[in-house]
């Protein structure tokens, strides 16, 4: 048992209760130093994890990592992707519209809006908590530099430069067109980077119909970890509802890297991807 994985597993799932550590230690009748020690690994009795579990209303199982997590909303989800991604040496990416970790800060400042317009107001405390997690992801992976593949869908890229990002239908028309001005300016850095690729990322931009579920293969050495995704931050944004898979286990990982790899050869790369999606942005782009 790795003991610095459940506690960052018992942190994340304590973040998406919406639990502050001195409630949570409260009920569980320890001090918050205790608790403290906990999310760090440091797990003195083996007995608290039944009650931890019970209190964060997750299976021991899930907490103790064993077989699949199954995380029922977007705040724990994200905060255990930056967790997985933040010693790992290659990332396998499959997410609508372009991984987040490659997308501009421009993008990151629309996505704040995006996501409070498509939130009830019950959730507003947790999109400032997603946007945070999303900020450190990002902040990491750009200085730690880890392998990146990422696949693109060319309908993805199509759809997002004719509506841009929106969390509602009723926008204003001046809104939905900055909305597309920014989709035009991402699929424009999204062709920059495969005209000009940053090392250790690479692009493909597939053509064939993807999976609608979107899912990352985070591998470190030998190991490897697979994230399946309910949870959207492009059109339409869903952190509301959905229930988000990680595993390690041999066969969800081999069917999964067998879809990558399915999909990586049969996409457009490099120069002849970027030609695609300026074609794309001459067709649908806002002009």
């Amino acid at each position: 048992m790795n003991f610095v994985d459940l506690g960052a597993r018992l942190r994340a799932y304590r973040m998406g209760r919406g639990l502050a550590p001195e409630v949570l230690a409260a009920r569980l009748g320890i001090s918050r130093a205790a608790l403290y020690r906990a999310e760090k690994g440091e797990i003195a009795k083996i007995e608290m994890l039944t009650a931890i579990a019970d209190e964060l209303h997750v299976s021991l199982p899930s907490l103790l990592g064993v077989g699949i997590e199954y995380v029922d909303n977007a705040v724990s989800f994200f905060e255990r992707m930056r967790q997985i991604e933040e010693d790992s040496e290659q990332i396998i990416g499959l997410f609508s519209p372009v991984s987040y970790l490659v997308t501009t800060e421009g993008y990151d400042a629309v996505l704040a809006q995006v996501l409070h317009e498509a939130a009830p107001g019950d959730l507003a405390q947790d999109v400032v908590q997603i946007l945070e997690i999303l900020r450190k992801r990002k902040e990491h992976f750009l200085s730690r530099r880890s392998l990146l593949v990422s696949i693109v869908s060319d309908a993805d890229i199509e759809r997002f430069l004719r509506e841009g990002l929106v969390g509602r239908r009723d926008l204003e028309a001046d809104t939905l067109a900055h909305r597309r001005h920014m989709a035009l300016r991402e699929a424009r850095h999204i062709s920059r980077m495969l005209r000009e690729p940053d090392i250790g990322i690479q692009l493909g931009v597939a053509r064939e119909p993807i999976p609608s579920t979107s899912f990352q293969i985070v591998r470190k050495g030998a190991a490897s970890t697979l994230t399946i995704s309910p949870f959207r931050l492009g059109h339409n944004p869903n952190i509301r509802i959905g229930v988000g898979l990680i595993t390690s286990a041999p066969e969800a990982l081999e069917l999964h890297e067998g879809i990558a790899k399915r999909l990586w050869a049969t996409s457009l790369k490099g120069v002849e991807a970027a030609d695609h999606v300026d074609a794309l942005i001459a067709c649908h782009g806002i002009r």
